[in-house]
Formats: C-alpha cells, sequence, structure tokens
C-alpha cells in the first residue's frame, strides 16, 4: 500500500512538472515579442533567402510593381474624377 501511494506521488509529481513546462512554452509562444519576431520572420523570408542572405528580386519586383501599378490607378482615377 505504501508503495502504492509513493508511486501515485511521484507519477503526480512527474505530471506537475510536464504541465509547468508546457505552461512555461505556452507563455513563451504567446508572448508579444515572440509573435512579433516570428511575424517579422516570416515577412522577411518573403523577401530575403533566410539560407544565404540573397535578397529575392522576384518578389521585391512583384510588390515594386504592384505599388508602382496602385499609383498609377490613383492617379488616372484623381484625373478622371478631377
Amino acid at each position: 500500500m505504501t508503495q502504492d501511494m509513493s508511486a501515485l506521488e511521484r507519477e503526480i509529481e512527474e505530471t506537475r512538472q510536464r504541465l509547468a513546462s508546457t505552461i512555461d512554452q505556452l507563455a513563451h509562444r504567446a508572448h508579444p515579442k515572440t509573435v512579433v519576431g516570428r511575424q517579422v520572420a516570416t515577412v522577411k523570408s518573403n523577401f530575403v533567402d533566410l539560407d544565404t542572405g540573397a535578397p529575392r528580386t522576384d518578389n521585391i519586383l512583384k510588390v515594386a510593381g504592384a505599388i508602382v501599378g496602385v499609383v498609377v490607378l490613383f492617379a488616372i482615377v484623381r484625373k478622371v474624377a478631377g
């Protein structure tokens, strides 16, 4: 009976430790700085190859083209409306 109790207590303590570790991991993942860091890395990976550090010109040119297109569209709309 005493062995069963000490085994049960040991199992409860191990479970508490695992839960505490899991809570710490979740708190770290949900921390605002960690979330921002992940998002910055995601955006950066669209424009820079993270392995080599080389710029990804294909994506950069796509974004630049979209920006130029929007500016031209606004200019045309403004000219037609004005």
